[in-house]
């Protein structure tokens, strides 16, 4: 399921396309101001995002500016200013489409769908990067990022990661684990515990992350929700 963040400080606004986007299956996330946009950017992975221009503390364009650093999604403003040279300041900072209000709800789902399509087209890198809060994996380079620095791990440490992420939000016993990323080929069981350590300590020392959950074995945590910002599922 695609997911969507919807950026607008008028909450009825952004309640309306989220019921709009939710109808035609897709997950939407919303956040009412800027810097919750930005946060959650940083966060969650998004498929596409619509943005709002003319809002307090931070406008959409700086929004845009901030986040194109982040992701490579569509993301489409959707705004009352209908100048050519608002579109103009717009698509320089990243924008890839505009919708003016007041729209048509035909019209805005059709754009959202054009874009998911161009995207998936496009984009077919993206299903190799795992980007879970600051720690950001690329399963084809094989490289391990936390904040944009890269983390420098092991053949083991980098796939037990993986496996990890891949299944975040899922408690994985140890027997899991060591069947999956050592496949019972050397050491035993008690080397998961030796690795999730040295991750712990490259990568989560506070153990944000990689929980353990007792009696059970891991997990790693798979959604952060900023206070400021509403979530929908």
């Amino acid at each position: 399921m695609e997911k969507i963040l919807i950026v607008d400080d008028e909450n009825d606004i952004a309640e309306l396309i989220s019921d709009i986007l939710e109808d035609e299956g897709y997950e939407t996330v919303i956040a009412n101001d800027g810097k919750t946009a930005i946060k959650l950017v940083k966060e969650e992975n998004f498929d596409l995002i619509l943005l709002d221009v003319m809002m307090p503390d931070i406008s959409g364009t700086e929004v845009c500016a901030s986040i194109r650093n982040e992701t490579s999604c569509p993301i489409i403003f959707v705004t009352a200013k209908t100048n050519l040279t608002s579109k103009l300041v717009g698509f320089e900072v990243g924008a890839d489409d505009y919708i003016t209000k007041p729209f048509v709800n035909e019209e805005l789902v059709a754009r959202v769908k054009a874009h998911l399509r161009r995207e998936g087209r496009l984009n077919t890198k993206k299903a190799n990067v795992i980007k879970i809060g600051e720690i950001k994996l690329n399963k084809e380079s094989f490289e391990v990022f936390k904040n944009d620095e890269l983390i420098m791990l092991s053949t083991k440490e980098f796939e037990l990661l993986r496996y990890l992420m891949e299944n975040a939000g899922i408690v994985l016993s140890k027997e899991q684990i060591y069947q999956s990323v050592w496949k019972n080929n050397y050491g035993d069981i008690g080397t998961v515990a030796v690795n999730i350590k040295s991750l712990r300590n490259k990568l989560d020392t506070d153990e944000k992350y990689i929980k353990t959950i007792w009696g059970m074995g891991y997990k790693f945590v798979k959604d952060v929700q900023w206070k400021s910002g509403q979530i929908k599922h």
